[in-house]
């Protein structure tokens, strides 16, 4: 998610004295095909499963962060969930069933991520600039980073891990619309050591490393549009450019995902669906839910199966939080663990 600045931004808001004081499938079939050069075909989404309703200490409920650990189960932040709810879930996607595995009475968790490092799980705490981790189990909280870096407190969104297990973090910058507070945070693995490696960046929210480790992909919200920036062997930037333009009206960009063939999956937030493009910008898909699934306003992030096809979408909005299947156009990899 998954940034809060517009989308959890207004959630937050209207949250804000909680905490201050984010089973089939049907692809294109003919006639399904968009209209529009270049828009590729339409993927119909199947609700798989319901895991949340609207909260009512802060009226919503918003899915993120879907993640697979080693044994192939799913977990799932909620963007919103209070004190005592759960904040972390694991679902069972065979079984239909899911079971909360951590809460606490502070964090709004944007994101999750296994680390390759030490295999503990990493949350995204974008209330309080905070990292924290959990044993697999959801046992054992730790804060793993907080505090300043380069003289501003991080609004952290997204994780991605490089083969090493340091952190790359998209870090959307105070929550504001006037300027591009946005940065690109790199923590060392054992939390001792952080440096801006990318800043002056619109919201940035998505982040994911590409299929081979040679530069990140990133979502920029309040520009919509994704931008790459090239890595060296030490990890530092190189070079930045923009390389896709979203055209996503009142929708924004949100979370990435990329498959097995460098395919990127970009979500939207204010809409249930995503667009799915090449590495050259090609849009080669969008990913919609039925439109008879109303109450449904966003689609935050995905994770594919490690070494299979059959893909979990978040999807949120007024009627609960949501999973989605649908097929993907590649294998997963540790890029397509919803970063």
């Amino acid at each position: 998610m998954r940034r809060i600045p517009i989308r959890p931004l207004a959630l937050l808001a209207a949250f804000g004295a909680l905490f201050l004081s984010g089973c089939g499938t049907e692809t294109g079939v003919p006639g399904d095909e968009s209209a529009s050069a270049g828009a590729g075909r339409t993927i119909r989404a199947q609700q798989l499963m319901q895991l949340t309703e609207a909260h009512g200490e802060t009226g919503a409920t918003l899915l993120e962060g879907p993640t697979f650990d080693k044994d192939g189960t799913l977990l799932v932040v909620d963007v919103t969930a209070p004190a005592g709810e759960p904040k972390v879930i694991r679902v069972d996607v065979k079984r239909k069933t899911s079971r909360s595995v951590h809460t606490d009475d502070r964090g709004a968790y944007t994101s999750a991520q296994f680390s390759p490092y030490d295999g503990r799980l990493y949350l995204t705490d974008y209330a309080h600039g905070e990292i924290v981790s959990l044993a697999a189990d959801g046992s054992d909280p730790r804060t793993f980073f907080s505090g300043e870096i380069d003289g501003a407190q991080m609004h952290p969104d997204d994780i991605a891990f490089d083969k090493e297990g340091n952190l790359y973090i998209s870090d959307s910058g105070a929550p504001s619309e006037d300027e591009a507070k946005g940065r690109v945070i790199r923590i060392s693995r054992e939390g001792e050591k952080a440096a801006v490696l990318a800043e002056g960046l619109a919201a940035t929210n998505g982040i994911s490393f590409d299929v081979d480790y040679r530069g990140l992909w990133i979502s920029e919200l309040t520009q919509n549009r994704i931008s790459y920036l090239r890595l060296d062997g030490n990890g530092e930037v190189t070079s930045r450019h923009t390389a896709i333009r979203v055209d996503g009206g009142i929708a924004q960009t949100d979370s990435i995902a990329v498959d097995a063939d460098g395919n990127l999956y970009q979500a939207l937030y204010g809409r249930p669906a995503m667009v799915v493009y090449d590495q050259y910008g090609e849009r080669l898909a969008t990913v919609e839910v039925p439109a008879r699934a109303a109450g449904l306003e966003s689609a935050t992030n995905v994770a594919i199966t490690p070494g299979g096809t059959k893909a979990y979408m978040t999807v949120s909005g007024p009627a609960g939080g949501y999973l989605y299947t649908f097929d993907a156009l590649a294998k997963g990899v540790r890029q397509s663990n919803g970063g």
